[in-house]
């Protein structure tokens, strides 16, 4: 009985959460409109168009979006990064990034100083 009390009241909760969150919402538009529409003003005052807008912000100009969707951006592809150091023998390499590896802690290991296999 503990739980269902405990669950409803969850559930409450979080409707209630979707509600404010819907009510502010509501509120940031409100207080955005005025602004975008003295924006508007000054651009066709002075002659300003969306792309120069666009340019001054070092971006192209793309089409006005009308609502973000609840999807998140796709993930940035990552980038190679240089090998910083190599093994002499086998010629593995290291970008000098995260967990250093084996060959190289069994090289520190034994008195090898980490530098000894910066590639030049």
């Amino acid at each position: 009985m503990v739980r269902e009390n405990y669950a409803a009241q969850q559930a409450k909760i979080e409707k209630e959460i979707g509600k404010l969150r819907k009510r502010a919402e509501l509120l940031q538009t409100k207080r955005r409109k005025p602004v975008v529409a003295s924006i508007i003003r000054s651009m066709r005052e002075y002659n300003i168009t969306p792309e120069e807008i666009a340019a001054a912000f070092g971006k192209p100009a793309r089409a006005p979006a009308t609502r973000k969707s609840a999807a998140p951006a796709a993930p940035r592809a990552k980038r190679a990064v240089a090998p910083k150091y190599r093994h002499p023998e086998t010629g593995e390499t290291w970008s000098g990034r995260g967990k250093a590896p084996r060959w190289l802690t069994a090289a520190e290991a034994e008195g090898a100083k980490r530098d000894s296999f910066l590639i030049q």
